[in-house]
């Protein structure tokens, strides 16, 4: 009983963010339990294992990846002692997989052997028990460059079959068309098989045996796009990032009143009955620029650069339409918060924290007047306080004297002077030190 009040306690002291994590972890459990039994204890293979759970294979395959990655590296026959399994990668871009590499690891060293320059690849592989085919596939990923030295060795042994290796020239011809497409445009090859009208399986192997530096020059294009995705352009998957026609439909109305009415969202989800998250989230990944303009911002085009929100002001458009006739008088004629708030019936309070917050160039201003330091000072504090100042610079009175004799608060004449007229306070200590001296 002291041990679960413990765990209790425990769990009490996690933040509702944690306790919602730990809850959907529960529950992902539960959902492939049996499908984790059935992948441990059979050799079931996972699309078969899915169906039986009724459960997705993808879903399946990435739960497993994740938490019981030691069952995959077991079924695949990798040893993980002494290593972390999260460690070992079954497969990594570009590089033949683990399971792969040590099925094929003697065919490829006995195809790289003089020993077996007589025999062709398809021998060498019935002789390790490997598909001729599939070894001889896995050698112009992995290792072009070994089938080319066979062939060039045994014509010069003169013991070469005279069989063509390399591309056909008839698939050259037929795949030419989309190799060019996939040269000039973002398009993915199954969209360019689709409008060629040719194999996707095909048209894959090709490109990657026959034109391998434009693959890795779409990899690298695709690696770069993960860091900074730009709509209309790849992103990390190979696909455009741009949202689907059915879901520009669905704001398309909601998208309007947004940029041409002052309405909040839940005002315009509320109109169009569209989801409040589903709109925002919307907004925030396709219409930046759109929540910049309503901010504040200068207009920018997203389809360009990636707007960063985190660093802009957020207020309501409608606050903005609110203020925008008071704050573009003020601006052309300088004059008291107060006074402005009179005149277009606003709350003075509120209207001076909202210029304070978006205008505070424009609120340091208002009833200020230039002093002969450049620095803005309110013109009743100038005209309060010059015979102080003057009296201050010329004299060697003390400043509690003056604000004595002319009846002003001392700590409030004292500030002034310090923070708008450090001459006046030079003057009046070189008066000082040179009564002092006499």
């Amino acid at each position: 009983m002291v041990e679960g009040k413990s765990e209790l306690e425990e769990i009490g002291d996690l933040s509702n963010k944690e306790k919602i994590a730990l809850q959907r972890r529960y529950v992902l459990h539960c959902k492939y339990e049996e499908a984790v039994e059935m992948y441990a204890d059979s050799k079931l293979p996972l699309c078969k294992i899915a169906v039986k759970c009724n459960v997705s294979l993808g879903g399946l395959g990435s739960y497993l990846r994740r938490y019981w990655r030691e069952l995959i590296l077991r079924r695949r026959g990798i040893s993980y002692e002494g290593k972390d399994p999260k460690d070992i990668k079954i497969v990594s871009s570009g590089q033949p997989s683990i399971v792969s590499k040590a099925k094929y690891a003697e065919a490829v060293e006995a195809c790289k052997s003089l020993e077996y320059i007589d025999l062709n690849v398809s021998q060498v592989a019935r002789k390790f028990n490997v598909n001729g085919t599939a070894l001889a596939n896995y050698m112009r990923l992995h290792y072009e460059e070994i089938p080319i030295w066979r062939e060039n060795v045994r014509r010069m042994l003169g013991i070469g079959d005279n069989v063509h290796r390399g591309v056909r020239p008839e698939c050259e011809e037929q795949y030419v068309l989309a190799v060019e497409m996939y040269k000039s445009t973002d398009k993915t090859i199954p969209e360019i098989a689709e409008i060629c009208q040719v194999s996707i399986g095909g048209l894959s192997q090709h490109m990657r045996f026959y034109h391998k530096e434009v693959i890795r020059k779409r990899k690298a294009e695709r690696k770069a796009a993960k860091k900074n995705r730009i709509i209309g352009k790849i992103c990390g998957n190979g696909q455009i990032h741009c949202p689907q026609q059915k879901t520009v439909e669905k704001y398309r109305e909601a998208l309007e009143l947004y940029k041409n009415s002052n309405l909040i969202i839940k005002e315009i989800v509320r109109k169009t009955g569209v989801p409040l998250e589903g709109f925002r989230n919307y907004l925030r990944v396709w219409h930046r620029d759109l929540m910049l303009e309503r901010r504040g911002g200068e207009k920018v085009d997203c389809k360009e650069v990636y707007i960063d929100l985190s660093k802009t002001k957020c207020y309501l458009k409608s606050t903005a339409a609110k203020y925008g006739a008071a704050i573009d008088s003020m601006k052309n004629n300088l004059r008291p918060v107060t006074q402005v708030a009179a005149e277009y019936g606003l709350n003075a309070d509120t209207f001076r924290s909202y210029l304070w917050e978006h205008e505070p160039d424009l609120v340091s201003q208002c009833g200020m007047v230039k002093n002969e330091n450049g620095k803005y000072t309110s013109r009743q504090a100038m005209e309060k306080y010059a015979e102080a100042v003057r009296l201050y610079e010329t004299t060697t009175t003390n400043l509690k004297s003056i604000a004595e004799r002319l009846g002003v608060v001392y700590n409030s004449l004292s500030g002034y002077i310090r923070r708008n007229c450090p001459d006046a306070k030079q003057k009046h200590e070189e008066l000082v030190r040179k009564e002092m001296n006499l």
